[in-house]
């Protein structure tokens, strides 16, 4: 992944992190509020070797205190230091507890002596330091082989009541838990990423499908509410997408003596019923001679988008139930030509494979310049796939945040399996805001609109 890839998903999850990051230092805090204070305070303990007679002695015996040094750590935890410690200022505890808050250590290079303990009180800690420092003292002269160098341990800054406590430290602990969330906060948007299906931008489609996207259609509102933008705004952002669309599939197409189009999705409510029409309609403002058919025969929609009648239409006219010519209505101040569904029959699949079918669709072909057929979606049933074997291809609707990927791939498998041409992808519904409308900034002047449908009509 590109680091442009990685800044959409962190604009994407933002918030998540940051809910996660504070929540860490929420608990942080917490956990700092509920942990029982504990205080440490520290007695320094000086060594030196006595009877040194000159300087030479006086060098040796300094190596000698450093060396003695190093065995009086071991010595200041054991029962024979902290034993008389508890004796002496009563303390409720053993000597493997007491040795687990005591903490001693050297000063590199030096004879002195650190001596640290750790009390939920702080005259009690001092206490101990000090008790510590004299009984180590006492311990050392039993220790000393006589006739030897005298041993001496000096206190040199006896132990102070701390006035803060050492742990915890709430500062640390809310900064650590704001590492440690902001950590769990991206990996929750890693995880949420990987398992993520949902289409949302263009490169979630080419991973799926080799397939150009022909267009991209922005967000409107007013098209959730019936209004038909591209005939009512031609000059608006929604119309300029459908004529992008237009010059696009047009490109795609040349060659070919027939221009007839399937316009298809994977599942429902994608946007494909409005795609159809409005690119029939972009089509005719633009001179060429479009007929709209209602192909879906399970769900018609076009003729209620339009407003016209839909009794009657493309399987009376397979039937031989009526005329073609008496079945295609005209629609809009540019009369675009429209054949709605017409009856509901009991076998669409049939009847849109039939010989009468393809009869039809070469008999279209001749008297218009574009035929665009509205059909159901690719993965409930198999009729725009066997209707698009009849046509120029398939134009496949993708919602961004309705489609997912594996629907997609399956629309694609389902045109290739009947060796069906899948023109392109046109992407609906694409977000004007927000960390996913990144991704198609080179289309943001035109201010597309996005393409829906209302319910269960396409």
């Amino acid at each position: 992944m590109e680091l442009r890839e990685y800044l959409m998903i962190l604009r994407r999850g933002w918030l998540t992190v940051l809910v996660v990051t504070l929540l860490g230092a929420a608990l942080g805090g917490a956990a700092a509020l509920l942990q029982t204070p504990r205080y440490e305070a520290e007695s320094l303990v000086y060594v030196s070797v006595e009877g040194a007679a000159d300087v030479n002695e006086l060098g040796q015996g300094n190596i000698y205190s450093q060396e003695m040094v190093r065995s009086f750590v071991e010595l200041t935890t054991s029962s024979a230091v902290l034993g008389p410690v508890i004796e002496d200022l009563a303390l409720d505890t053993t000597v493997e507890d007491l040795a687990e808050d005591v903490s001693v250590a050297s000063q590199n290079e030096t004879v002195i002596l650190e001596i640290v303990a750790s009390d939920e009180d702080p005259d009690q800690a001092a206490a101990i330091a000090d008790s510590i420092a004299e009984n180590l003292d006492a311990s050392v002269q039993e220790v000393t082989p006589e006739g030897g160098n005298a041993i001496t341990l000096t206190t040199i800054q006896p132990a102070e009541p701390p006035e803060d406590p050492a742990v915890p430290r709430p500062l640390v602990y809310v900064a650590l838990g704001l590492v440690v969330g902001a950590a769990l906060g991206m990996a929750v948007l890693a995880l949420r990423e990987v398992l993520r299906t949902r289409i949302r931008t263009e490169d979630d489609v080419r991973t799926i499908t080799e397939a150009p996207i022909l267009g991209t259609v922005r967000e409107d509102r007013r098209v959730t509410s019936g209004e038909l933008v591209a005939q009512t705004d031609p000059a608006g952002g929604f119309a300029e997408s459908f004529r992008t669309l237009r010059t696009n599939l047009h490109f795609l197409d040349i060659g070919r003596s027939s221009h007839s189009f399937v316009v298809t999705s994977s599942v429902q409510s994608e946007g494909k019923t409005t795609t159809a029409v409005n690119l029939a309609i972009s089509l005719r403002r633009a001179g060429h001679r479009v007929l709209l058919v209602d192909a879906d025969l399970r769900r018609p929609a076009v003729a209620d988008h339009l407003g016209l009648e839909g009794a009657v239409g493309l399987t009376d006219a397979l039937t031989e139930l009526a005329q073609l010519e008496d079945v295609v209505q005209s629609w809009g101040p540019d009369e675009l030509a429209v054949l709605p569904a017409g009856t509901v029959p009991p076998n669409p699949s049939e009847l849109l494979g039939s010989a009468a079918m393809q009869q039809l669709i070469s008999r279209l072909e001749s008297a218009y310049d574009v035929v665009l057929f509205d059909t159901p979606p690719l993965l409930p049933v198999s009729d725009a796939a066997v209707l698009s074997r009849m046509t120029s291809g398939a134009v496949l609707v993708v919602g961004v945040g309705t489609a997912r990927a594996p629907e997609v791939r399956g629309a694609s498998d389902a045109l290739d399996l009947v060796e069906a041409r899948l023109l392109g992808i046109v992407m609906t519904r694409v977000p004007t805001k927000g960390p996913d409308a990144q991704g198609y900034d080179r289309y943001g002047g035109y201010g597309y609109s996005s393409v829906e449908t209302g319910g269960s009509k396409g």
